[in-house]
């Protein structure tokens, strides 16, 4: 995919995120699970592709100089993307919190209240140099009945296009739009600033990584933010 900065470009992202977030919101759990499975099945298929664009991000990382950790972290390997598959059928495995009602009471005027578990809508994860967090952030949100806007690190950028372009393949097994999850095309940081103010979409937002990028979301976002 090619890179884009333009706000108008992430707004106009962000905004089909939102829509496809009411559909996903109204999956049965059926549908969620058996679109879990086909993101499975895709990336195992899509190996060979998703393990040459890692090659190229893990080649840039070396020559810029980074750590060892960090180069390990960012790894693939036909063994850790198949770990990356089975978490995704772990999570199609979990009972569906969609629906589900946590307590109960009854008023004295003989109403009964009690807590439902419902989709947030859309939730944006930033994140750094890991390309698992991708699939796993993508599979949890689906199974929650939520969208998810996603902005990995620069290091993991190849990686992460191969890894979404697996997970939209799954989602279009089951008809769900590839809005629903949605990986920023841009390695510019100016695009989490623009992000953290596009309230009017997103519902939440959760920073993956180190100290300084936690801090600079709790700093800068609009939105309610998880750390």
């Amino acid at each position: 995919m090619t890179e884009t900065t333009a706000t108008t470009d992430l707004e106009t992202l962000v905004r089909a995120c939102r829509k496809a977030a009411r559909q996903v919101a109204n999956l049965p759990t059926a549908a969620k699970d058996r679109a879990l499975h086909a993101m499975a099945d895709e990336l195992l298929a899509a190996e060979a592709e998703i393990l040459a664009a890692n090659a190229r991000d893990v080649e840039a990382a070396r020559t810029r100089g980074l750590s060892d950790a960090m180069i390990d972290r960012l790894t693939l390997t036909p063994e850790r993307l198949a770990g990356i598959a089975r978490a995704l059928r772990e999570v199609a495995s979990f009972n569906d919190p969609v629906g589900e009602i946590t307590a109960m009471w009854r008023r004295p005027n003989g109403i009964e209240v009690g807590y439902m578990r419902i989709p947030l809508g859309v939730i944006a994860m930033i994140y750094e140099a890991r390309p698992n967090v991708t699939s796993d952030a993508a599979g949890l949100c689906l199974k929650a009945g939520n969208a998810v806007v996603l902005r990995g690190g620069s290091e993991a950028f190849h990686s992460n296009q191969a890894v979404a372009a697996a997970l939209h393949r799954g989602l279009a097994r089951e008809g769900i739009p590839a809005a629903a999850i949605t990986l920023l095309p841009t390695t510019d940081r100016a695009a989490i600033a623009e992000l953290l103010t596009m309230n009017r979409y997103i519902d939440l937002v959760i920073p993956r990584g180190g100290e300084g990028l936690i801090r600079y979301v709790d700093e800068h976002s609009r939105i309610p933010v998880i750390k």
